[in-house]
């Protein structure tokens, strides 16, 4: 027997090492039979299993351990994790539950688990509760404080955000997230001298390190722009991006615009029309570019007693991957019928967020490429786009730490040419919408805020509230990139920012020309 599954484990490190799924899946479904209560075998088959997209198959093989090992602790969870991806948030709590109930080693890490869960399902005050309980159990456990720091600062709690970043600097002086985000928690002056010159030794120390180098830079950056220092925060941020393109997906300029093409193909007017759901529901989506202004509206109105700000809710995209790939083609074989049950999941998913709410805007800005889809689902959807010049939309595109997903992010000339794919495709959506497609402009919000707002919220079908113009007294959590700049009162700051880094604009033709 023994030999057997000596064998077996070959196999299936030889396939996993030449990307032979199939073999790999085929050799561990021996080894559970061979010995069906190893915990190892279960999770590297399900985790295969899941990383090729059968979640659902790889917590049906977590199922079956458990029912002959109810009592494995590590294998709750496991699933829990699983269970989460598949937005299944009630089992996966009762699976992260009851690895408790067994208790797991580490047990801290099941709460942190659970409050990370709690806030991404917009539950903030049991996520602390979480964060809290597993601090009390390690209370220099660094995860847990850096995510209760994040939690208060989307709550506008500041100097508790900064006092708890201090903490973790003291437990791990090296943890280069929590000194970034001391940068970002203040608007930077002389005062701060000694915190950039922490940064500044951080980016010395850690050349080796493109993460930590991004990470520091961007927020090194940060610190010069507060402090009118242009040209040094114009190479920080040059510096940010360029270890930033060693992890980003490389942007292909010609591939991007094929992908344009197939939207405006495949959304045609007559086919949105006729393939409608008529559904009566009137979700509210803000979209556009990054950094356009889309947190700032959603802000605002989120300060009329009527709307919910709901930020950058997951429902839209995680409906498409498991829906209808290859996006946007799959769309087209969807039937009716589908398409009317993913209108109700998409309107039941977020209830669970905001019960009893019936105004909750959906503010993800990659929305913007899937309008179609969301004029199929709710014809009466009610849709803000947001744009802003595009030099500083993409200054402040190329000043942001984006993620690998963004290539596009890394360069200015890039950037500049995704701005301009995003606004060929606004002009087909105009085209299919017409005037039910409203746009605000962040320069025209930030000189006369009533004006516009009164514009949106006409456009909503809703009387006008004060609360709009003065939304920083309405606690609302911000959970973006812009979680300190939309809680200030308006000003003008950051419109013509492109002005203070003409060396950088002056270099891509496309954004110079627009600065003439």
């Amino acid at each position: 027997m023994s030999s057997d599954v000596n064998a077996l484990e070959g196999q299936v490190a030889s396939a996993m090492q030449q990307q032979r799924w199939d073999d790999a899946l085929d050799a561990l479904r021996q080894l559970i039979e061979i010995d069906p209560d190893r915990l190892n075998y279960t999770a590297r088959f399900a985790h295969l299993l899941d990383g090729l997209g059968h979640t659902q198959h790889a917590v049906d093989i977590y199922r079956r351990f458990l029912d002959r090992n109810p009592d494995a602790a590590t294998a709750h969870f496991n699933v829990a994790g699983l269970y989460k991806k598949l937005q299944q948030d009630d089992l996966a709590l009762a699976a992260l539950d009851e690895a408790i109930r067994l208790r797991i080693d580490r047990v801290e890490e099941v709460y942190l688990n659970k409050g990370v869960l709690y806030a991404e399902t917009h539950r903030p005050e049991k996520a602390r509760a979480c964060y809290e309980k597993a601090l009390s159990l390690a209370p220099d456990y660094v995860s847990a404080l850096f995510n209760l720091a994040g939690l208060l600062e989307e709550e506008g709690d500041r100097q508790r955000a900064v006092d708890i970043y201090n903490r973790i600097l003291e437990i791990q002086p090296d943890y280069c997230e929590a000194l970034s985000r001391l940068a970002y928690a203040e608007k930077m002056s002389t005062d701060h001298a000694e915190l950039v010159e922490r940064l500044e030794k951080a980016v010395a120390d850690t050349k080796s390190d493109a993460y930590a180098q991004q990470t520091l830079n961007f927020a090194l950056g940060k610190a010069r722009d507060d402090l009118q220092q242009y040209d040094e925060a114009a190479a920080a941020y040059t510096a940010a991006n360029k270890a930033a393109r060693m992890t980003a997906v490389p942007y292909d300029r010609a591939q991007t615009e094929q992908a344009f093409d197939q939207l405006i193909e495949i959304y045609d007017p007559e086919w949105i029309a006729s393939t409608s759901t008529g559904s009566d529901a009137e979700p509210i989506f803000i979209c556009g570019m990054y950094r356009s202004g889309s947190t700032l509206l959603e802000h605002r109105l989120a300060g009329h007693p009527a709307i919910v700000a709901g930020g950058e809710l997951d429902v839209l995209p995680w409906m498409i991957g498991r829906n209808f790939a290859p996006y946007p083609q799959g769309v087209r074989a969807a039937s009716a019928e589908r398409l009317r049950e993913m209108a109700a999941y998409y309107q039941s998913r977020v209830q669970s967020f905001f019960p009893g709410e019936h105004r909750v805007t959906d503010k993800r800005p990659t929305n913007f490429m899937d309008l179609g889809l969301i004029k199929v689902l709710f014809p009466k959807a009610k849709i803000i786009h947001t744009t802003r010049h595009i030099a500083d939309n993409c200054l402040s595109v190329f000043f942001q730490q984006m993620g690998p997903g963004f290539g596009y992010a890394t360069d200015l000339g890039d950037a500049a040419h995704y701005y301009r794919q995003q606004e060929r495709l606004k002009a087909h959506w105009q085209a299919c919408f017409g005037d039910d497609l409203h746009t605000v402009r962040y320069e025209e919000l930030i000189a006369d805020p009533e004006a516009v707002l009164r514009g949106v919220l006409n456009y909503l079908a809703l009387d006008w509230d004060d609360g709009v113009l003065e939304p920083e007294q309405d606690g609302t959590r911000v959970r973006t990139a812009s979680i300190w700049q939309v809680r200030q009162p308006l000003h003008s700051g950051s419109q013509g920012r492109w002005a203070n880094y003409r060396s950088l604009v002056e270099a891509v033709p496309e954004l110079a020309d627009a600065t003439r």
